[in-house]
């Protein structure tokens, strides 16, 4: 009984601070949904990208291009296996990758290398849409210098969903990024990084200038898939990675949407070829010690080491051991910054 007395103080205490019944049942339900929104700041971290999903992933399609090749057989054990004499042989080959859809009538952009063969050889490409319906696609431009390929498939009217190209945006490293593709034929998948570095050059097979890097996952089958920012914009189209495993590590590359947007104009214009401008130089990296004989406080710019006679760079009045600094108020540093001049260093 003493017990029950010295216990009763404390309990009514204890009821008097806690809150009423009604308003403690209306901040359960609060805690339960939280906000479905895409982070835009460290603390908004815990949020979702589900929103940004939403709006990029049904403009992402599945590409399977399959062709017949021939090839001869060695004689030697064509005869052994009761084959025809070393006659050639018509063989089924296939790849797999990612693309996305920039117009609502069907235009498609995805890597070279998905349907590398298609355009000269016999073969079929195969675009399957998010809900899964398939459609036959005809190549309206490839383009194996920058890797990139647009594509058509017939909609019958239907509008379909866009992913819109982002050639606008001021990225910078450390912004936010999603990869969607379909990695190892698994099916379609997203997975999240940051921008590692930009205008990264000489690191990949094509021959078109700078790429992004990313540390969000891309593996065999994101190739063509877009790199999206937190507004579902593309800004990128996934195409090679870095990996001694032959998985990602985490050193992804993307070719720009400025190239990619020039790549689809070309192709909607009625072009066969992308129209590249052409300076007119060859240079290398301003390196430390280059810096040093000409001067300079910090190695930066390229060195113009030879000017093509008649070429705009010629034209501009350009000269070797010229420094081009910047094009058009931004900083290069390699041949792949530019295509013309705009500031430079005698």
């Amino acid at each position: 009984m003493r017990a029950h007395r010295a216990l009763l103080p404390a309990l009514i205490l204890l009821a008097a601070c806690s809150p009423e019944g009604p308003s403690n049942a209306q901040a359960i339900p609060d805690l339960a949904q939280p906000n479905r929104r895409a982070p835009s700041d460290p603390v908004s971290m815990k949020a979702s990208f589900a929103p940004v999903v939403k709006k990029a992933a049904p403009a992402v399609v599945n590409v399977a291009s399959k062709r017949v090749v021939r090839q001869r057989v060695d004689p030697f054990w064509d005869f052994f296996m009761g084959g025809g004499g070393g006659a050639p042989r018509e063989q089924v080959q296939g790849s797999l990758g990612s693309g996305a859809i920039v117009r609502a009538d069907g235009v498609i952009i995805t890597n070279h290398h998905n349907i590398a063969g298609i355009v000269e050889g016999r073969g079929e490409i195969t675009v399957q849409l998010a809900d899964r319906r398939e459609f036959i696609a005809t190549v309206l431009l490839d383009d194996p210098r920058a890797d990139l390929a647009v594509l058509k498939i017939d909609t019958k009217g239907e509008s379909l969903p866009v992913m819109p190209i982002d050639d606008q945006e001021e990225l910078e490293v450390g912004d936010l990024v999603l990869a969607l593709g379909n990695p190892f034929g698994v099916g379609q998948t997203v997975t999240n990084g940051i921008i590692s570095a930009m205008a990264r050059t000489d690191v990949g097979a094509a021959d078109f200038g700078s790429y992004i890097q990313t540390d969000a996952s891309i593996n065999p089958g994101n190739s063509g898939g877009p790199l999206v920012d937190m507004d579902g914009d593309l800004i990128g189209i996934n195409t090679f990675i870095i990996s001694r495993s032959g998985s990602s590590s985490g050193v992804g590359f993307a070719i720009p949407a400025a190239v990619v947007k020039q790549v689809v104009n070309a192709a909607l214009g009625g072009g066969h070829s992308v129209v590249r401008p052409w300076l007119g130089v060859k240079g290398q990296p301003v390196t430390a010690e280059i810096a040093r004989s000409l001067g300079m406080r910090a190695p930066q710019g390229v060195l113009v080491a030879q000017v093509y006679p008649g070429s705009s760079a010629d034209k501009a009045g350009l000269q070797e051991s010229d420094v081009i600094l910047s094009i058009d108020g931004k900083a290069v540093n390699d041949e792949g910054g530019g295509v013309r001049p705009a500031t430079r260093r005698p």
